[in-house]
């Protein structure tokens, strides 16, 4: 059976990211016609449009006017939108305990993920309300679910995201009709370049596996597929407000 209605319409938000790429590349494959959005990186978005077949689009979603603009954009560009996959977020690489985390960096981490999935949501909604159809796939992270030590807003703002604002939206989307859905998928440790140097620690790595019952680091097409199954009416039609963990069986974390 085929996951997508051919020429289906799809939003990416960081759509030219690790995950992102992967992502617009599983949809494309099936039939479907993507926007790819970027906020930063323009060359990587437009070849990876071409590529597809699809179309780039920048905004930066911090910005309510930009992020309320994107989804419009989206649909003139690809004449439908069925289906957003709210991936845009940014990891803060330095180690910061929170009595050392400063004010200004929980605020920017917040609004770069939580604020920014957020908006996100609420202007593929508005389309959805219009239109009466509609799935939305948040991704959040097993930051979010276990912790994550020196990155607590991260995992504050992945954790808000899968559970008080998820839980929220499937509910409101229920307002809707019963042709809008909204799930979310909590990625693990996955090799894209936002963690390249994390993951060129071995000790770190070690650490990370002996928590996973499948000793290996998921790639951004584990991720995607995922994505895909939760997004498409085909195959998940009769599931809302679900978090799938994609993190090979983790349980949690060694606590140092």
């Amino acid at each position: 059976m085929e996951s997508l209605e051919k020429g289906t319409g799809v939003l990416v938000t960081g759509g030219a990211g690790g995950i992102g790429a992967a992502v617009v590349r599983t949809f494309a494959a099936e039939g479907a016609r993507v926007a790819v959005h970027y906020r930063t990186s323009r060359a990587a978005a437009t070849a990876l449009a071409s590529e597809v077949g699809g179309v780039a689009l920048a905004a930066d979603l911090r910005d309510e006017a930009a992020a309320d603009a994107l989804v419009p954009a989206a649909v003139a560009a690809l004449g439908r939108l069925d289906v957003c996959v709210a991936n845009a977020g940014v990891w803060p690489e330095a180690d910061e305990p929170a009595w050392e985390l400063p004010l200004v960096r929980w605020e920017e981490t917040l609004r770069a993920n939580l604020t920014v999935t957020f908006l996100t949501a609420r202007a593929f909604l508005r389309h959805a309300a219009a239109t009466g159809r509609g799935s939305l796939v948040l991704v959040g992270s097993t930051a979010g679910r276990f912790g994550e030590a020196g990155h607590s807003d991260y995992a504050a703002a992945k954790g808000a995201i899968m559970t008080g604002l998820l839980l929220s939206l499937k509910n409101e989307a229920a307002r809707i009709g019963d042709g809008v859905r909204v799930n979310a998928v909590a990625p693990g440790w996955v090799a894209t370049p936002m963690s390249r140097t994390a993951l060129a620690d071995r000790a770190r790595v070690a650490r990370a596996l002996s928590t996973m019952a499948l000793k290996k680091v998921a790639t951004p097409e584990d991720v995607a597929a995922q994505i895909l199954t939760l997004a498409s009416d085909r195959l998940s039609g009769h599931v809302t407000g679900e978090v799938v963990t994609v993190a090979g069986g983790m349980e949690g974390r060694q606590i140092p």
